[in-house]
């Protein structure tokens, strides 16, 4: 199959470009040759540029937006018009195509295929020499409010034993750092060194609000973590069946205030009733088989 990829940028570290980097080279190694040239099918990433595709397109989806903060119909305008002249829709997560399919309707043609980690690039990354702590807590994102930093270091704070050591990766200006003896602010980490951090840890946590498919927990999980997130959004589908998911009330779907999350109570807790195959082997075929049914 001769496949083109549009909307792809794999030097950037934005979920859908990190993703891609991860994807594309398994669509390699199963026989895909990406190419703009003559291709049988095109791949698109969330939204296109072109008014039309001369062979089949199908749309990989990470989300919409609804912050009531932001113009988000105007946002979405170009995500939804890729999505009607798409053949077929990929969803990341169930989350995501619930919400999808409420604001511009179902698709005649889709699949859900979770995000997948890359197994071989997280076995050779050499676990963090951090041999004077025991146990190891994390939780890396792009912060932002939604992200709740503050509720994820809370939690490590209450659920944690003495001599436990949280440690936060991403860019976190100090007005927003929450100060403890027990946790360190590494700042930004390649994605090696994410590998590297998570093998050497044994919890991460992840409370953010309305994620859809969050990377940073798909490859959390493949490293070793035990996953503790949110009930809402899609992070509880990739988070495993030993995670601890917090629960929160069940958000309607409608326009809401991204940036302004609701309180969280800690004793809430609920035993994960979902799964997935998060290796990245796995997620390309599923891909393929997706895409070569519209050929």
């Amino acid at each position: 199959m001769k496949l083109n990829v549009d909307n792809v940028n794999i030097s950037s570290n934005s979920g859908p470009n990190s993703f891609a980097a991860k994807l594309l080279p398994h669509l390699v190694k199963n026989g895909v040759e990406i190419t703009p040239e003559s291709p049988d099918a095109h791949l698109c990433f969330i939204e296109s540029p072109r008014s039309h595709y001369d062979a089949p397109m199908v749309q990989r989806l990470d989300g919409i937006y609804f912050n009531t903060r932001q113009n988000f119909e105007r946002q979405n305008h170009n995500i939804r018009r890729t999505y009607e002249m798409a053949d077929g829709v990929i969803f990341q997560s169930r989350f995501n195509e619930k919400l999808i399919s409420k604001y511009f309707g179902p698709h005649k043609r889709y699949q859900v295929i979770h995000n997948g980690a890359d197994l071989e690039a997280i076995e050779k990354a050499p676990a963090f020499n951090l041999t004077k702590y025991e146990n190891l807590w994390v939780s890396a994102a792009s912060w932002r409010p939604h992200k709740r930093l503050g509720e994820n270091v809370r939690y490590f704070l209450e659920h944690s034993g003495a001599k436990d050591i949280m440690i936060v990766a991403g860019d976190v200006p100090i007005k927003d750092r929450v100060v403890d003896d027990k946790v360190r602010y590494i700042g930004v980490l390649t994605q090696t060194q994410l590998y590297s951090l998570y093998k050497r840890c044994q919890t991460f946590v992840h409370l953010a609000w309305l994620d859809h498919c969050p990377n940073v927990v798909v490859d959390a999980r493949a490293a070793g973590c035990r996953i503790v997130c949110s009930s809402a959004g899609g992070t509880k589908e990739i988070a495993g069946l030993d995670a601890t998911i917090v629960e929160e009330e069940e958000w309607d779907l409608s326009p809401v205030d991204l940036y302004d999350p609701p309180v969280i109570y800690f004793d809430r807790k609920v035993k994960n009733t979902f799964d997935c195959d998060y290796n990245i082997e796995n997620v390309a075929k599923k891909y393929i088989q997706q895409i070569g049914l519209l050929l």
